[in-house]
């Protein structure tokens, strides 16, 4: 199944977007998503006066506060959509009637290579499991001792800098992708919202919180970093520690 979005500027520029997913889901299910994900582009492009379109009744509904959410999905991406909401200064959802929604119901149904290579403008991307699946990183108490995350904070918040020139300058020049908001240290991605950065201590819970709900599907160590990384968490050895715990697992 899929979902098929289409932003459009005012004066005219277009982008096209054709989701996969790799999960089971309801149309109300995949008109959220395609929801959210235009409106996460468009929080990235800066955009801060957005009408969106969408010919779900209920998803219009529930953005609007006219319908009530009464079921645990729904509540979720309500929530969801609600939290991305201050991002922009003018946002407006409304109906669209199916046959006006033609381009968007086209690219939903993109999914063969051969309708793939007659579309080559459009972006396609594959969602394994859906935007509200949560990894809920647990309050610990962090022990004194130094933490990958241990110098960048100590340099954004309180300016002290290692003793040895080389490294300080290499501190401060990566100090410019990390930023410190309320305690909690976040780096700058290209291609993803700000990501919460990880302790030593949070990085097996996440890992194995994202990696059940995926690993029925038989993914690989590339594919849970990735979505480690779509639900917005960072940690310096991400990667090499997806592939450890994949290699360790019998179902995949």
């Amino acid at each position: 199944s899929g979902a098929g979005l289409v932003l459009t500027s005012p004066d005219g520029w277009t982008l096209e977007y054709a989701l996969r997913f790799i999960f089971k889901t309801t149309n109300n299910e995949a008109e959220w998503e395609a929801l959210i994900a235009g409106l996460t582009i468009a929080k990235h492009l800066e955009i801060q006066k957005i009408e969106a379109f969408s010919d779900s009744q209920l998803v219009v509904g529930l953005a609007n506060g006219e319908y009530e959410a009464r079921e645990d999905s729904m509540a979720k991406y309500l929530s969801y959509f609600q939290s991305l909401k201050s991002a922009f200064e003018v946002l407006r959802v409304l109906k669209v009637p199916r046959a006006e929604n033609a381009r968007a119901d086209q690219l939903s149904k993109l999914g063969t290579a051969e309708e793939l290579e007659k579309n080559k403008t459009v972006i396609v991307d594959y969602l394994d499991v859906p935007t509200i699946f949560e990894v809920d990183v647990m309050d610990i108490d962090i022990p004194q001792e130094p933490i990958w995350m241990t110098p960048f904070i100590n340099w954004l918040r309180n300016g002290i800098l290692p003793e040895d020139p080389a490294e300080a300058r290499k501190l401060v020049y990566r100090s410019n992708r990390f930023q410190l908001r309320d305690g909690i240290l976040y780096k700058r991605s290209f291609s993803f919202p700000w990501l919460r950065c990880l302790t030593p201590f949070e990085v097996d819970y996440a890992l194995k919180k994202v990696h059940e709900g995926i690993c029925g599907n038989h993914t690989r160590g590339r594919t849970l970093s990735h979505k480690l990384l779509r639900q917005g968490y960072f940690w310096p050895t991400m990667y090499q520690d997806a592939i450890d715990l994949v290699r360790k697992c019998d179902k995949c």
